[in-house]
């Protein structure tokens, strides 16, 4: 079962899995998530679709093996519009997939975030770093939740109620990510292909470490394969400002747009870059696909996107812009 199964990392799990053989049940509630995101799973032998919110109850017939939980806006546009909504899929939503995981002798894995390590003092952050978050701050209806949701996990596992384990991760970018979500790598592209002015926050000079789904897809299946309890961060330890980003998307966009500085957002983390000793020893795991071939798929991906919705005039179909 993948909770938010519907969503940018969720869609590409349910396909991973499906692919490799596995039925899939995919919940999601579609706040966030796209149905268009599985769409072209639903006729896959295998796979079945619940439109459910996972903050109530829910019966699964039959048996379960591996409940993903990723239900939760991700996105600051998206947390910063649903802040309760946000804390109560980490709270509330998070107690139902353990007890349903508990009832059926399931194993859990959380989708948690770099974000629980908030601006932090410790570079690059280990698992065992605690974090620097600001409780009662604009992003604190996400980094708490998923902090809750962490402790939450953690106190069924001591309990000996659930088998479980935690991934903390890192920016994760790649296709089927929403161009209006506010996330630094769709919002660059975006601007980008459209040669518009390609917004960065304060300086630019704040780092952050980006890994491709595809990548981050293999984690999770991995520590969900293992008897890993974790926490264990699973992201891309090469360190880039957000600056030398906004340039490469440009770059590989064959775009002229200019970069412009912007108003920084409360709380904005200044250096984010994982420590992945944990991910390499125990479970053998690390990104292969370098940032360069990953945004190329991406702008790929994102130029075929646009070039499919663009308005038809005329009987032809309008280019999306001169940098597509």
């Amino acid at each position: 079962m993948v909770t938010g199964g519907a969503g940018f990392l969720g869609s590409h799990l349910c396909e991973r899995l499906l692919w490799l053989g596995t039925n899939v049940l995919c919940v999601d509630n579609f706040v966030t998530g796209l149905p268009q995101n599985v769409a072209h799973l639903r006729h896959r032998r295998g796979f079945r679709l619940i439109e459910h919110d996972v903050t109530k109850p829910l019966g699964i017939r039959g048996p379960v093996d591996l409940v993903l939980h990723l239900a939760s806006a991700a996105s600051p546009l998206d947390y910063l519009r649903l802040p309760v909504e946000t804390l109560r899929a980490g709270s509330q939503g998070t107690m139902r997939a353990l007890d349903l995981a508990a009832a059926k002798g399931a194993r859990l894995v959380l989708a948690s975030t770099s974000e629980v390590y908030g601006d932090p003092l410790v570079h690059p952050q280990p698992e065992s770093y605690w974090g620097n978050v600001n409780p009662i701050g604009p992003r604190s209806v996400y980094d708490e939740a998923k902090r809750f949701a962490e402790a939450t996990v953690a106190a069924y596992h001591r309990a000996g109620r659930c088998d479980t384990a935690i991934a903390r991760i890192f920016n994760t970018y790649g296709p089927r990510m929403r161009p209006d979500d506010g996330r630094m790598v769709p919002t660059f592209i975006q601007q980008a292909l459209a040669t518009e002015p390609i917004t960065v926050t304060g300086r630019g000079e704040q780092t952050r470490s980006i890994c491709y789904v595809e990548d981050t897809v293999r984690g999770l299946l991995t520590l969900a394969d293992s008897t890993l309890a974790g926490p264990v961060n699973l992201g891309n330890p090469q360190e880039l400002t957000v600056r030398e980003i906004a340039e490469e998307i440009r770059e590989l966009a064959g775009s002229d747009s200019p970069i412009r500085a912007v108003d920084a957002p409360t709380d904005d983390p200044q250096r984010r870059c994982p420590d992945i000793t944990v991910a390499r020893s125990r479970l053998g795991w690390r990104p292969y696909v370098s940032a360069p071939e990953g945004l190329r798929r991406t702008i790929d991906w994102c130029t075929v996107r646009a070039e499919r919705t663009a308005p038809v005039r005329g009987g032809v179909r309008e280019p999306h812009s001169p940098a597509s």
